[in-house]
Parts: structure tokens; sequence; C-alpha cells
């Protein structure tokens, strides 16, 4: 019995360094959209500036197309950057909630130990799947 408990406690802390990686990347995924996201604003409000100022030596009716279209690159770029970081949330998201799925499961195999190897079992669980 000891030595399945044993081979358990090993195979678990094998596989705790790959579900933490990520549980890891999960947070690194949402933190790198964000920043992302902003970048890709900041540009699109310089690309909507620049492209104003090139329509100001127009007139008339293209003057009016140029700043349509200028406003419309505006909102697409955007709306495109934040489709980006929601997908990437949600990505994040999901693989978040999988893990405190999974954690679920190995908690629930812990119950079949005792003393000790249910403890160690519960801490690499933790470690496992949890920050």
């Amino acid at each position: 019995m000891k030595m399945m408990n044993l081979a358990a406690a090993v195979l678990a802390a094998g596989l705790a360094f790959g579900a933490y990686a990520d549980n890891e990347n999960a947070e690194a995924a949402k933190d790198n959209a964000k920043a992302q996201y902003k970048a890709a604003v900041k540009q699109a409000d310089a690309n909507y500036k620049a492209a104003k100022e090139q329509c100001k030596s127009m007139s008339g009716n293209d003057k009016d197309v140029c700043m349509k279209q200028a406003k419309a690159d505006y909102k697409k770029a955007k709306a495109d950057a934040k489709a980006h970081k929601t997908e990437v949330k949600a990505e994040a998201n999901k693989t978040e909630e999988k893990m405190e799925a999974q954690y679920k499961v190995a908690k629930e195999k812990c119950d079949a130990m005792s003393g000790d190897a249910k403890d160690a079992c519960i801490a690499q669980a933790k470690q496992r799947y949890q920050q």
C-alpha cells in the first residue's frame, strides 16, 4: 500500500509542473492581452490623428470621404483590439476553469487515502492545480 501511495505521489509530482505552468500561462496571457490592447489602441489613435491630418489638405466631398474612412479605420482597429483581448481572456478563463475542475477531481481521489499520504496528496493537488 505504501509503495502504491509513493508511486501515486511521484506521478502527481511529475505532472504538477505541467499543470502549474498552464495556470501561469493563463495569467501571463491575460496580462499580455491587456498590454497588447493598450498598444493597439495607442497605435489606432496615432493612425487616426495622422489620417485626419492628411484629410485637411482636401476639400469638398473628397475631404468628407477621407474623414469618414479615417474614422471607420479607427473604429475597426479599436474593435479588432478589443476582440483579441476578449478572446485571450476567454481562453485564459477556460484554462483556469479546467484547472479548478481537475483540482476537485484530484482532491476527491485523495479521499481514498489516509494520514500523511492523504495530506501529501492534497498538498500536491493544490500545488498542481491552484496558485
